[in-house]
């Protein structure tokens, strides 16, 4: 008989793991990622011409970081690792993904699919958010690992969460000048809170550090923060913000990076047919699984942050344990104690994935606020009033057909950016609840792709 085909899509911390697991069982698995290296975000290698040591692009990760790159170049040769590939559908138990280089699509038959797809920024707009010059958190941390460069100098960081005083320690540390941390969660929120956060004690350490750090080299650190507009027209000069006594000030900077954590990237599972439930406290969307990252379609598991953002070292076990179940239930002997171990380590990573939420919220309560002017949806130009107006003038207060009627979410990002927001946007408008208007379905192809005209065929057979 022949071998299961197994499919892993992403070659992160989840999709390496998995990968390790399908070879020590004898498996041969087509690993499809769309960075030229392994790493995901998280771990992104840079170029190979650089030579930067990993502790000066990872800071206290570079151990892991060196650990699963050495993991994954291991596997060379026993497995079909896929580069530069843009897994852009799925259907009818079939991954289509399309080169980088060029070519035609091509399809990858699965018995068992990991999704390993990993997350991307959170973004709530402000005024000025689309002025050159402002950034997510995780595209100002890709400029510097990958480009070893910065977004500017000097630069402003905004937003809540781990992410938020990581980057602004990377880019202090390497020498740009950050003029200020604006951290949207109030210091009464995260003492209220602080026992939660010693359920990873490790994390809770470096955040405590990387603060400490920040302070002691005369980075402004400010809580409680509401942006009020980015200033600048052909590029960022200034953000105006309000502190926590309700006065309004205004730092100069270069450059702004944003965000309020992270969100699952969910298309693909979405295209698999997987069923979703609404998660209050992260207020997304997510895929449904079973402990062990099985969906409710045969042969289709989920791992990492792409099921639910749990962080790099549980991503690792998910994706292990997704692999697991996918051979057990190809019918192959599995360590049952490694399973129950990797299930309790990703128990622990859930209860930390809600005490982030509750240490560091989303500050949903920030778009009720917003002008109507603002821009919700940069790709298609729609504003928060546009958004607004689909519910009072057209009645569209489900997110599809706010999408149908205004163009919500139709342009290249398909609603990654816009699309959390623009459901608060439509459920606030209705006076709903925050779950009343759905999720954006997915729909391919998942990130834009070329279309390549076929040249008819000479007469002695060539292109």
């Amino acid at each position: 008989m022949s071998e299961p085909r197994i499919v892993i899509v992403g070659a992160g911390p989840a999709g390496t793991r998995a990968a390790e697991t399908f070879v020590r069982h004898g498996l041969r698995p087509t690993v499809l990622d769309e960075a030229p290296r392994s790493g995901g975000q998280i771990y992104r290698r840079q170029p190979a011409s650089f030579r930067r040591p990993a502790r000066a692009v990872y800071g206290f990760e570079a151990g892991r970081a060196e650990a699963l790159h050495a993991a994954f170049d291991a596997l060379a040769g026993r497995i079909d690792h896929r580069p530069e590939t843009l897994v852009w559908t799925l259907r009818d138990g079939t991954v289509h993904a399309l080169p980088a280089m060029g070519g035609q699509s091509q399809a990858f038959p699965y018995d068992a699919l990991v999704l390993a797809t990993g997350a991307c920024d959170r973004v709530i707009p402000f005024p000025g958010w689309t002025t050159a010059g402002v950034y997510t958190l995780g595209a100002a941390q890709i400029a510097l690992k990958y480009q070893g460069c910065a977004i500017g100098d000097p630069v402003v960081f905004l937003g809540t969460g781990p992410l938020l005083y990581l980057v602004a320690y990377q880019y202090a540390k390497a020498g740009a000048k950050v003029a200020a941390v604006l951290d949207t969660t109030s210091f009464g929120t995260k003492l209220a809170a602080l026992g939660r956060m010693l359920a990873v004690p490790q994390a809770f350490l470096k955040g405590v550090y990387y603060l400490g750090w920040l302070r002691s080299h005369g980075v402004a650190i400010h809580e409680g923060v509401v942006p009020v507009r980015a200033e600048g027209t052909a590029a960022v000069t200034a953000l105006v913000w309000r502190g926590a006594d309700g006065a309004e000030r205004r730092t100069e900077c270069t450059a702004v990076g944003f965000g309020y954590g992270l969100q699952s990237e969910t298309q693909l599972a979405d295209l698999a047919g997987c069923s979703f439930a609404y998660e209050d406290h992260s207020r997304q969307w997510l895929p449904e699984a079973d402990g062990d990252g099985r969906s409710d379609v045969t042969g289709v598991y989920l791992a990492g942050d792409g099921r639910r953002v749990r962080g790099a070292d549980f991503a690792e076990m998910g994706g292990e344990l997704a692999a697991l179940a996918a051979l057990k239930d190809l019918g192959r002997t599995v360590p049952e104690p490694r399973m129950a171990e990797l299930r309790r380590g990703l128990d622990r990573g859930l209860r930390w994935g809600v005490a982030m939420q509750t240490v560091f919220p989303v500050p949903h309560h920030f778009v009720a606020g917003l002008p109507p002017e603002t821009v919700l949806c940069r790709c298609e130009g729609v504003t928060v009033g546009d958004a607004r107006h689909a519910v009072t003038g057209l009645d569209a207060k489900e997110i599809n057909r706010a999408k149908a009627l205004s163009r919500i979410g139709m342009g290249r990002c398909q609603g990654r950016y816009c699309g959390l927001t623009a459901a608060t946007v439509l459920a606030e408008t209705a006076g709903a609840a925050p779950d009343a208007a759905m999720r954006l379905r997915g729909q391919a192809p998942v990130k834009p792709v070329p279309l390549v005209r076929q040249e008819p065929a000479t007469r002695e057979g060539g292109a």
